[in-house]
């Protein structure tokens, strides 16, 4: 039986080392690793952010209203899921593209049964434009699709290895915190997804991998208990 997982990719992953936008040899690194996992048998959700191109908070700081700008981000995701499947399908793996604002001339509607279809097809399927409403982050979306697609297992991926005791960018002495629990990561304010994100996936029993998709075989070795990650449960 195949396990079916969630990979949360963050906006800013994309960006490579610009300022701003889509850097396509960072989307085909982290294709590389994606593939390494659909090839190890797994049925594979993602979930993208949009900060790359737009965040509501600034937007929301600019002048324009909460709600519009989180609809912009919303918008930004879908974009930033289009240049993923394209790279996807460039590297041999069946993609699509379901969002929670209806645009068919781009990609398909949400529709959960379908959703499940194409995972059992060994498509994998990117979940764009967060939950479809506004003050929703997309680790909420993750955590809210993994829920729904009843994924075995939420991976974070992010450019550290894991949740450390202090930053591990100012502090060379950090710590990797192995393992903890949802209440810890609460009760902590750790940051790590917000707290929606947390209780959902706590309510759903959904254990949490955070780890850095940008070395080599990251995703495959935290599914196999190798390497280093921490695991949230």
């Amino acid at each position: 039986m195949k396990h079916r997982i969630l990979i949360k990719v963050s906006g800013e992953a994309l960006m490579g080392n610009l300022d701003y936008g889509i850097d396509v040899s960072t989307i085909n690194a982290i294709v590389k690793e994606i593939k390494i996992v659909a090839e190890a048998n797994y049925e594979i959700c993602l979930v993208i952010g949009g900060g790359n191109i737009f965040r509501g908070i600034k937007g929301a700081s600019d002048g324009i209203d909460r709600s519009t700008s989180d609809y912009m981000g919303m918008l930004a995701t879908v974009m930033n899921a289009l240049s993923l499947q394209s790279c996807l399908e460039k590297s041999e793996l069946p993609t699509r593209v379901q969002t929670a604002i209806s645009m068919s001339q781009v990609a398909e509607p949400y529709i959960k049964r379908k959703a499940v279809r194409h995972l059992e097809k060994n498509r994998i399927v990117i979940f764009a434009a967060g939950t479809g409403n506004p003050f929703f982050s997309t680790d909420t979306a993750a955590a809210l699709r993994a829920s729904e697609m009843n994924c075995s297992l939420i991976i974070k991926a992010t450019k550290v290895d894991g949740i450390y005791d202090s930053d591990p960018f100012t502090n060379k002495n950090a710590k990797l915190i192995k393992t903890l629990s949802y209440s810890e990561v609460i009760n902590k304010n750790l940051r790590v997804m917000d707290l929606t994100a947390i209780s959902l996936a706590k309510e759903s029993n959904i254990p949490i991998i955070v780890t850095n998709i940008f070395k080599q075989n990251s995703l495959i070795s935290s599914l196999n208990g190798k390497g280093n990650y921490s695991k949230i449960n």
